[in-house]
């Protein structure tokens, strides 16, 4: 199904007392705020504070090398049945990027704000566009706490260059980008699910409406044919062996 929508959800992913570690740690984490972390004021997404001293000014957005935060987000990001997914996906010994993702993701009430739509692949540099990505809900995510969207088979459509913007976000003010986005659907995940979804699959995500702090771990893997281009942010840091 990966190969043919560009996601797939796989219930149940994580078991219950993983998911319970991961929402231990990930609080202690947001409230130690330790560094390297990215701020929504930093990124000045849609909806978010317009500078660091605005309110809401220091909302994180991303806990960033989550790998190197605490022991259970690098055991649960290195499983073996997670191995074992990837392995059977990429048809060999698969790595994981210590650059791209690795972060715990928040997704704040009031002040989190939207992620336009977007490929993954429009800032990575490897060989092939021929990576995946895991998203691991720590709790429910759903449209109104600003669950993720995905075009199904978006990853084997080609777009014209000024389908993005100069941010390399896709372009939705386009009727011919209207139409695909149509197509658009967000799949309710329970605490513990897992998305698996291609690279260049078009994705986005809501503002959290609700009044809790969603926590998502997001990791992203490849072949160990499909290196990172020597001298890229992508080759940055050394990679993780599955």
């Amino acid at each position: 199904m990966l190969r043919d929508r560009g996601y797939v959800v796989v219930p149940q992913f994580l078991p219950p007392h993983a998911v319970t570690q991961l929402n231990q740690a990930a609080r202690l984490q947001l409230a130690a705020r330790a560094d390297p972390i990215e701020l929504e004021a930093d990124l000045q997404y849609p909806g978010a504070p317009s500078s660091r001293t605005a309110a809401g000014g220091e909302t994180v957005r991303r806990l960033l090398d989550a790998y190197g935060r605490d022991p259970v987000f690098a055991e649960w990001g290195r499983t073996p049945e997670l191995r074992a997914w990837m392995e059977g996906y990429f048809a060999e010994n698969v790595l994981m990027s210590r650059v791209h993702h690795n972060c715990l993701m928040t997704k704040h009430p009031h002040y989190g704000s939207l992620t336009n739509w977007h490929r993954d692949i429009r800032y990575w540099s490897f060989a092939r566009e021929e990576l995946v990505s895991v998203w691991l809900a720590l709790g429910a995510e759903h449209a109104e706490n600003g669950a993720l969207w995905f075009v199904p088979g978006s990853h084997r459509l080609e777009f014209e260059a000024d389908g993005f913007d100069a941010a390399k976000f896709f372009r939705a003010d386009r009727a011919d980008n209207a139409d695909v986005l149509r197509t658009a659907e967000s799949p309710r995940l329970a605490p513990g699910d897992a998305v698996f979804f291609h690279c260049n699959t078009l994705h986005s995500a809501g503002k959290n409406l609700t009044d809790r702090v969603k926590f998502s771990l997001v990791y992203t893997y490849h072949g160990c044919s499909n290196p990172p281009k020597p001298g890229t942010r992508s080759a940055s840091k050394a990679e993780v062996a599955l």
